[in-house]
């Protein structure tokens, strides 16, 4: 089950990777760069997918989607 936004899969492909830690590793590098909204939104977004079982992870499809 998808539990992310349009918004949120498509932040999320840009950090694709095959491992889920890797992923969140790599947004929280970039935090810094973002501004204040994006970082609260990057931030919420990284919590979703930390909270995610491995096996849906696995199963995620991270491709840039449209509305």
């Amino acid at each position: 089950m998808n539990t992310f936004t349009v918004e949120e899969t498509n932040l999320l492909s840009i950090y694709k990777t095959d491992d889920k830690w890797e992923m969140l590793t790599n947004m929280a590098d970039a935090l810094p760069l973002m501004d204040w909204e994006m970082r609260a939104f990057a931030e919420r977004t990284m919590r979703k997918l930390d909270a995610l079982p491995e096996a849906e992870f696995a199963a995620l499809s991270l491709e840039l989607v449209e509305e």
